[in-house]
């Protein structure tokens, strides 16, 4: 499914290809122009319009931001998807499959539990659309209202142009929001796919006298494998480092809005269910980013345990020093952004305690 959207919005060319001159390549580059820069644009303007008023300029800004977000996903997407496509490759070599059962319930585990979190995801933004594209229509208001504040060359209350305008905003939000969940799947799942490599490395170390009788040989590809993971996540990292980057800056800020939104809206009423969804779902957000990104650190860090589980004793004293010098090398990796944020549980706390304090600045400053 994460494939499957992402190729419907024009974001991720058929098999291994890349961009090439052609159909698909003309409708990547509408889709992006309409519903992601033009969306964008319209309610960037429109901040001008407002700047003097603070709770205009929150209700605007609360979703401006994930928007623009959701913008710089695509950027880096098709900037790097050559990079993407050659990881694909890599998945089918023969270093990164499983060898036994064990190994292969590491990957299924793990992807379950992927998926119950994306489909998690997936609700609260299915969730969070509707709300923002029915309540302009129910809340009982004589003016013609938008789900979303912006500026338009023309006057949007009166009719057609009210109708085709509103279906626009809300196509645009469905698009951005199909970019911002799928990417998001994606740099998570290309985490949890180098913690499960680093989980199947460990069996294998653990194993090196079971899998065959040349314990040399089984060691230098336990060796091989663990460049190749390294490499991995360094081809990795080029394609969401920036982005990462740019979502934690925004996160906080993002949920710290959003919460303060929700003590200026109706309680109860479609606007208050439409920002309750979307808090959510960007915690959700985060959440994805820092859990999986803490799972490699974490399964990374067990490797040198994983030689002192294996039958190092019965070893020769030259497969012995290999075997040390090895373990030397079995350091715990990060999965950073620039070497300025890392993925990890700790970086997901420090997030809800600054969107914490941006709320509490922004009650503070509108009482």
């Amino acid at each position: 499914m994460n494939i499957f959207l992402l190729r419907i919005t024009g974001l991720w060319p058929d098999g291994d290809k890349t961009y090439e001159p052609g159909f698909y390549m003309m409708w990547c580059l509408i889709s992006v122009s309409i519903f992601v820069i033009g969306h964008i644009s319209f309610q960037v303007i429109n901040v001008y319009f407002i700047a003097h008023d603070l709770e205009s300029i929150a209700a605007s800004s609360y979703l401006l931001f994930i928007e623009i977000l959701a913008g710089v996903k695509a950027f880096y997407l098709i900037k790097n998807m050559k990079i993407l496509k050659e990881r694909m490759v890599v998945f089918k070599s023969d270093w990164f499959q499983p060898k036994n059962t064990k190994q292969r319930n590491f990957i299924e585990s793990s992807m379950y539990f992927w998926n119950r979190v994306y489909k998690m995801f997936l609700s609260m933004c299915f969730g969070c659309n509707t709300f923002w594209t029915i309540y302009p229509m129910v809340d009982n208001s004589k003016e013609k209202r938008l789900p979303f504040l912006g500026w338009y060359p023309y006057d949007f209350h009166k009719s057609p142009y009210y109708e085709v305008t509103y279906v626009y905003q809300v196509l645009g939000i469905c698009y951005l929001t199909t970019v911002h969940m799928n990417v998001d799947a994606l740099v998570s799942v290309l985490n949890i796919y180098t913690s499960c490599q680093f989980e199947m490395l460990r069996d294998n170390i653990r194993n090196l006298a079971s899998f065959s009788d040349n314990v040399q040989q089984n060691m230098l590809e336990c060796v091989e494998h663990h460049k190749n993971i390294l490499r991995f996540i360094e081809s990795s990292t080029k394609f969401f480092s920036w982005i990462l980057v740019w979502h934690l800056l925004m996160s906080g800020v993002s949920i710290g809005i959003t919460m303060f939104q929700l003590t200026m809206v109706v309680s109860f009423s479609n606007e208050f269910y439409s920002l309750l969804s979307y808090g959510f779902g960007i915690t959700i957000q985060i959440f994805m980013y820092c859990f999986f990104g803490n799972e490699v650190q974490a399964a990374s860090s067990n490797l040198s345990y994983a030689v002192f589980e294996s039958d190092w004793t019965d070893l020769s004293p030259d497969i012995k020093k290999k075997l040390l010098f090895f373990t030397m090398q079995l350091k715990p990796v990060q999965i950073s952004a620039l070497n300025l944020f890392y993925l990890s549980l700790d970086t997901y706390m420090r997030i809800l305690k600054t969107a914490w304090s941006y709320f509490a600045l922004l009650y503070q400053v509108s009482g």
